[in-house]
């Protein structure tokens, strides 16, 4: 977490965002304190507020760490077809999810719980929307398979996964999808 040039240490946001992670992974997202993670990252407070000043800041640059990464996943298969898209989609939802569980998801549902987070949010999701616009069977059928995949999520991050059965409900999406496309 620190780095030390000579005597001084120094302290990176993303390094912060890396302690940020573990600490909800472990405890989930109430324990995502800024005095939790100055004492994970073994620094002061004033050094975390150095870099997140409140944290709502730091949940807000935790959740834009995820979903630029998602949205990373997006951009490298950019298409204009529904259904590939949604396959993309499907499988940048698999890898991203490897690393989600309850705990961070918990996070997530506290982030929205502020209306401009939740007005980004719904921005987001209105820029899926018109890449999925159309009246054709595909983009119908891309329409229906990612909200089966959103509607497999929010069960996710509610705690319905405890046997792993998401990856086979993706699997089970993405073979519908096939045959309606």
């Amino acid at each position: 977490m620190r780095k030390t040039v000579g005597r001084k240490p120094t302290i990176t946001r993303d390094g912060l965002l890396d302690v940020s992670e573990e600490l909800v992974r472990e405890q989930g997202g109430s324990a995502l304190t800024i005095g939790a993670l100055a004492k994970a990252a073994g620094i002061s407070k004033g050094g975390v507020q150095y870099s997140f000043a409140s944290r709502d800041d730091l949940v807000r640059s935790l959740v834009h760490r995820w979903t630029t990464r998602f949205d990373a996943m997006l951009d490298d298969a950019a298409t204009d077809d529904p259904v590939d898209f949604i396959r993309s989609y499907i499988a940048a939802t698999r890898t991203s999810q490897q690393a989600m569980d309850a705990k961070t998801a918990g996070l997530i549902v506290s982030y929205l719980e502020n209306p401009e987070h939740l007005r980004e949010t719904s921005d987001w999701y209105r820029g899926i929307f018109d890449r999925l616009a159309g009246t054709s069977p595909d983009a119908q059928a891309a329409r229906v398979a990612f909200l089966a995949v959103e509607g497999l999520f929010l069960l996710r991050i509610n705690g319905i996964d405890d046997d792993g059965l998401w990856t086979s409900f993706l699997d089970d999406v993405e073979a519908v999808l096939t045959r309606l496309a």
